[in-house]
């Protein structure tokens, strides 16, 4: 199913408004040391401000991993991204991944905190694309 102009601008708007929604909660996680929910939170940050990019662009991805494969391909290999900013969607899902299905293994203040700016500086940089 295709999307009309205007379709594709509503779907975008409401995709960046939910990564800025999502990325307001990440000082309330930090403050109350919540890791493993923060990266949940960080990875959805940009999966839905790259799904923003991906319909703006008429790219349809049906999945997590379609949507990296497609960010990396499209954005990232043609130089319109670097490879820092795809690393980071990349490490985040897995992050994401092994917070959310493994309960063995949590995630850390030392690792997470790290990433916060250059998750905000990616979806910025989306924002500009859009």
């Amino acid at each position: 199913m295709s999307l009309s102009e205007e379709e594709r601008r509503i779907m975008v708007e409401l995709e960046i408004e939910r990564a800025e929604k999502i990325m307001l909660q990440f000082p309330t996680l930090v403050e109350q040391k919540y890791w493993d929910t923060l990266v949940n939170r960080m990875y959805y940050a940009v999966f839905h401000a790259v799904s923003a990019l991906m319909i703006h662009n008429a790219i349809q991805v049906h999945t997590h991993r379609g949507a990296l494969i497609a960010f990396n391909k499209e954005f990232v290999r043609t130089g319109i991204f670097s490879a820092e900013e795809g690393h980071l969607f990349s490490k985040l899902e897995s992050m994401r991944e092994r917070g959310d299905y493994n309960c063995f293994i949590d995630a850390t203040e030392d690792e997470v905190l790290p990433l916060i700016e250059p998750l905000k500086a990616l979806v910025s940089k989306i924002k500009e694309q859009l």
